[in-house]
């Protein structure tokens, strides 16, 4: 079976030729709908649709000053400017609430600061010239407002102390805590930097060298980052959410408004639907694109492809991943796990200093060992190898280094968000 299937990589599009394969299916989201009018659907949420509590202009006042948070560059595909825009017409004009009293709270986690560019993407031309757009700093002197049942102290940006809260989100499944967005804004987005890490130290198995097997895409029961971030942001008492979900084409496809945990679970339902996709076999060959710009511009973010594309591959299977990384690999602590790898300490040194990069690392280099993983970026071999891939800039001589005969073959266009379910 010969087949040439066309994929995603940066802002290009790459011709993989597929020759001889036994089989070659495609593991695609659902068609999904998208919004007609994304204002009508916005202010529907706002007023009628509520999930949880009742309409916006029942929990904030005219006279409150509003934080609305929001998240960072590398979710730019949600275009929540698009959301930001609408929403802030609707506090300013019809539940008069001053743009001097809106601050616009970047949720960034550990990641790094935003360009000030950025800041006008993600907030959006008509909120940026009128608030404050402020990135969190996870090292400044954050507001202890509590402790979660499992000894998280949770300290967080004082803006959303004495503020009423908006969160402003997009739900997408997320490798650590089952599903992004929602309580997600609060702890990573707006915490201190040792809150994070208490939290996320949990993601390492207590009693092996292995990552915790309860902890990852899709899981949310007895996962203990998720449940334990759920508690951080009941402590937070945000006043309000909007969730968004996007279609695989980039259009908004769904808005899940009101109370976080309540709207936020809505949209984690709705995502399923659309990009869980249950499949009877493992392959021999996964041939996986993170799904393009911006999913792939950077190691840390575009990891997400390819581990969602191992789920669908045999143990000691084939894998040929898309994955640009024009940014190089993203978090500042990343490459610095490459020396405990190459010495052979990598699970100890983590347990010992673990950082959300370093769990990352961790995980990446963890699936890269089900099997053989050829992959077309820019990330240096120097990087790359040691990692457990075999880099190429040029796909035609990627393509000299595989052989499809007799083979199944599964092809993942957005494996940044689509899910194969053995």
């Amino acid at each position: 079976m010969d087949h040439i299937a066309k994929l995603k990589y940066g802002t290009e599009m790459v011709d993989i030729p597929i020759k001889g394969a036994a089989s070659i299916e495609y593991i695609d989201p659902e068609e999904m709908y998208e919004l007609p009018d994304l204002k009508e659907a916005l202010i529907n949420g706002l007023e009628k649709e509520t999930i949880g509590c009742g309409p916006l202009k029942s929990i904030i006042a005219a006279e409150d000053k509003v934080t609305i948070v929001v998240s960072d560059i590398t979710r730019s595909w949600m275009r929540q400017g698009d959301v930001l825009t609408i929403l802030g017409h609707y506090l300013n004009e019809e539940m008069d609430v001053p743009f001097e009293n809106i601050i616009i709270l970047i949720a960034t986690g550990t990641h790094r600061n935003s360009t000030e560019a950025e800041k006008k993407i993600i907030a959006g031309d008509f909120m940026y010239e009128r608030c404050e757009v402020i990135d969190h700093n996870c090292d400044i002197e954050c507001t202890y407002i509590g402790e979660t049942s499992r000894g998280t102290h949770v300290r967080v940006n004082p803006l959303i102390v004495g503020r009423k809260t908006i969160v402003v989100a997009g739900t997408v499944h997320h490798m650590m805590a089952g599903f992004g967005g929602g309580r997600k804004s609060i702890l990573p987005g707006v915490s201190s930097r040792d809150t994070i890490r208490e939290n996320h130290e949990r993601a390492l198995d207590p009693n092996i060298a292995h990552s915790d097997a309860r902890v990852g895409c899709c899981l949310l029961d007895e996962n203990p980052i998720h449940e334990d971030m759920d508690e951080a942001a009941a402590l937070a008492d945000v006043a309000f959410s909007v969730n968004i979900v996007v279609a695989a084409s980039g259009k908004h496809s769904g808005l899940f408004c009101g109370k976080l945990h309540e709207a936020w679970a809505a949209s984690c339902d709705y995502q399923r639907k659309c990009y869980e996709k249950p499949i009877d076999h493992q392959a021999d060959v996964v041939i996986v694109s993170t799904g393009g710009a911006p999913k792939d511009m950077n190691l840390y973010q575009g990891c997400k492809g390819m581990l969602n594309g191992m789920r669908a591959m045999k143990e000691g299977g084939e894998m040929i991943w898309l994955c640009k990384c024009p940014e190089g690999c993203g978090a500042p602590d990343y490459t610095a796990w490459l020396e405990p790898l190459k010495e052979g300490r990598l699970d100890p040194a983590l347990r010992a200093d673990f950082t959300i990069g370093g769990f990352i690392f961790y995980l990446t280099v963890e699936n890269l060992a089900k099997g053989r993983c050829l992959t077309l970026t820019t990330i240096e071999p120097e990087t790359a190898v040691p990692m457990g891939m075999e880099p190429y800039t040029d796909i035609d001589e990627l393509m000299k280094h595989i052989d499809f005969t007799g083979k199944s073959v599964y092809v993942v266009p957005y494996g940044g968000s689509v899910v194969p379910m053995a």
